[in-house]
């Protein structure tokens, strides 16, 4: 076992401990509040967003208010430099995995070509990425990290992760297949290396590869909530 590979297990061991001996209050108040958060995103994307279009930045506010209660900081929130590659180590070979058959199906079934993008291309990809960087900041900077304080088992915050993040992608039934078990996935290395970088660049590109290979008739332009019902309409 290396020295990195021992810190993680020690600070694992001391964030079970930590939560186990935390006030039942406490890990009450911070259940309550994440539920209060997700419960707000959830009604933005079903009807806040037609009706209250700013009410995103009430939410936000909320977060940021829990970041400064709470003493987060950059490392903390893996927003910062560090562990950086060794969750990239984590995420490259689980991408491999998952992408390399998603690419023969496309080649072999010609919804891949090798092109040079062209400019709106790599506009297009650059602001999904930045997409991509935000969830992955509210599904684990901050989701996972209140989780992770009130949950003792790494494993089932990382699931609690997983199926919050699959169910705001309802009802688009291929995005909640892929963000609950890709979501899964990506919260695993988040447990162990707090840095959402990486992550954020696997879903990325995986977004990117599922909207080339999956018809948009079925994939709706991966809209969720009552925009999936909408797609095609006039």
């Amino acid at each position: 076992m290396n020295v990195e590979s021992l810190m993680s297990t020690v600070t694992s061991a001391d964030e079970i401990r930590a939560t186990a001996t935390a006030p039942r209050w406490r890990n009450t108040a911070i259940a309550l509040e994440v539920l209060f958060v997700y419960a707000g995103i959830l009604q933005y994307i079903w009807r806040w967003q037609f009706t209250h279009p700013l009410v995103w930045a009430a939410l936000w506010a909320v977060i940021l208010l829990s970041h400064a209660l709470h003493r987060d900081t950059l490392r903390t929130l893996g927003l910062a430099g560090a562990e950086l590659r060794a969750s990239a180590q984590l995420v490259l070979p689980l991408a491999v995995i998952l992408f390399v058959p998603v690419l023969i199906y496309g080649f072999a079934s010609h919804r891949l070509v090798l092109v040079v993008p062209n400019e709106r291309v790599v506009l297009s990809f650059f602001g999904y990425g930045l997409w991509c960087v935000f969830q992955q900041y509210l599904a684990q900077s901050y989701i996972h990290n209140r989780l992770r304080s009130v949950v003792a088992n790494p494993h089932l915050s990382s699931l609690a992760v997983a199926l919050m993040f699959g169910a705001a992608h309802i009802p688009n039934p291929v995005l909640m297949a892929a963000t609950t078990a890709g979501g899964f996935l990506l919260a695993e290395v988040f447990a162990r290396h707090r840095n959402i970088w990486p992550l954020a660049l696997a879903q990325a590109v995986g977004g990117f590869l599922l909207a080339s290979v999956v018809p948009d008739a079925t994939l709706h332009h991966m809209r969720v909530g009552p925009g999936y019902f909408f797609f095609g309409l006039r």
